[in-house]
């Protein structure tokens, strides 16, 4: 990065909206980092990959940096990223196979077993009929979750017990994806930890998230008092130093730049098991990372302008 870097003179092309079930969210993310940038005094340019003539601006405009608030598909599963690289635009965030290797559970699941990061047996399925449901529970057991391998923000996950809510979970998730995860259901309470940086990545303080629903569903992540956060979170250092080392491991095994944020579930006998990896945390105003970030001493708009440093160096 220059050492003449001023917000004043990067121009910001802010990502937002885009084509996946997350849209909504999406625009709330950008406009909740647009007013952070602004803060910080970026000039910011709000371009809705949806919109083709906005794409064409990105193209032809004469930005510095993309910030990325596009969620789920087409914009956090690295098929973005790989249109910035060709146009030769530095952006915020994950590459194309950090983005894409986060954004596959399934996939993901395999790099945190071989790095020795403990996580939930499962099972991957590629058609309903792959498997019979006896099949699935002799693996991962009656009481499970259900849940599309490349979707985010907790769209068609389903913890189901028996047979028959199972199957019919099946169905529902492989409505919305043609790749299902299956996988043993821990209970405990829910944590989720940011990390910052690239090749020195380190964790922000552990959120731990209490849901008003059963679990931390679409509606306890964006619905106004849909959960609360603890953050720090009322855990031991013994296990705040835990959680936060899985967490970046989790960044590092899985070529994670900029920013992530993992999830956790602690167990009745004290150990974390991680669920996933998000690239793109939310940034709207109930989002994580920001509190996160916050309790760190690091307000919306210094966190935004560190994410843009960490995207030009």
């Amino acid at each position: 990065m220059s050492d003449t870097f001023t917000p004043q003179t990067c121009n910001v092309a802010l990502l937002a909206g885009g084509r996946s079930g997350e849209r909504e969210i999406s625009l709330a993310s950008g406009m909740g980092a647009k007013k952070a940038l602004e803060e910080a005094g970026f000039p910011v340019t709000v371009i809705d990959p949806a919109d083709k003539e906005d794409l064409k601006t990105l193209i032809d405009g004469d930005f510095d940096v993309a910030f990325i608030c596009l969620h789920g598909k087409y914009g956090e599963d690295g098929t973005m990223q790989g249109m910035l690289e060709i146009i030769g635009l530095p952006y915020i965030g994950s590459n194309v196979w950090g983005s894409a290797l986060a954004m596959d559970k399934a996939k993901a699941k395999v790099f945190y077993t071989q790095a020795g990061i403990r996580t939930p047996q499962s099972v991957t399925l590629c058609s309903p009929d792959e498997k019979s449901v006896e099949d699935i529970i002799e693996q991962v057991g009656r009481h499970c979750v259900v849940k599309p391998a490349t979707e985010g923000s907790a769209l068609g996950v389903f913890i189901v017990e028996g047979e028959e809510a199972i199957a019919d979970a099946l169905g529902k998730a492989f409505a919305i994806d043609d790749e299902v995860l299956v996988e043993t259901y821990v209970e405990g309470d829910e944590y989720t930890v940011a990390v910052v940086g690239n090749d020195e990545a380190e964790a922000l303080p552990v959120i731990q998230i209490v849901p008003t629903n059963e679990f931390y569903d679409f509606e306890s992540k964006y619905a106004p008092g849909g959960s609360q956060h603890l953050c720090p979170a009322p855990l031991s250092e013994d296990a705040t130093a835990a959680v936060q080392r899985m967490a970046v491991e989790a960044h590092r095994v899985l070529g994670c730049r900029g920013v992530s944020r993992s999830d956790f579930i602690m167990d009745g006998k004290g150990a974390f098991w991680i669920l996933e990896t998000n690239t793109i945390p939310g940034m709207t105003g109930t989002s994580l990372l920001p509190d996160a970030a916050r309790a760190a001493g690091m307000d919306f708009p210094a966190l935004c302008t560190k994410l843009i440093e960490l995207a030009l160096e």
